[in-house]
């Protein structure tokens, strides 16, 4: 008889865990986005600070251009890093 109960407790424990498991997987995977802010901050400051540079010198279009293309295109790199990170802790 005790056998029976032991089993049955350690399925039960076994659930708890796995449960346990999964919510910290998402919290986890829910926090690895709060990078993604941090991106759509970034490049708002870039491209904000392209059109302010431009108003003041509309000649140099071309090269403001693209130093704003390189902010957005490095600014969105740490973005998908950071959901790089969550995807993984989320299904890895």
């Amino acid at each position: 008889m005790t056998t029976l109960i032991e089993k049955h407790l350690s399925i039960a424990l076994l659930d708890i865990s796995n449960n346990l498991v999964q919510g910290s997987k998402f919290i986890g995977s829910g926090l690895a986005t709060c990078g993604l802010i941090g991106a759509g901050v970034g490049v708002g400051i870039v491209f904000g600070s392209f059109l302010i540079s431009l108003s003041k010198n509309p000649e140099e279009v071309q090269i403001l251009f693209r130093y704003a293309i390189f902010g957005f295109a490095l600014t969105e790199a740490v973005g998908l890093l950071a959901l790089m990170m969550s995807f993984l802790i989320l299904f890895i």
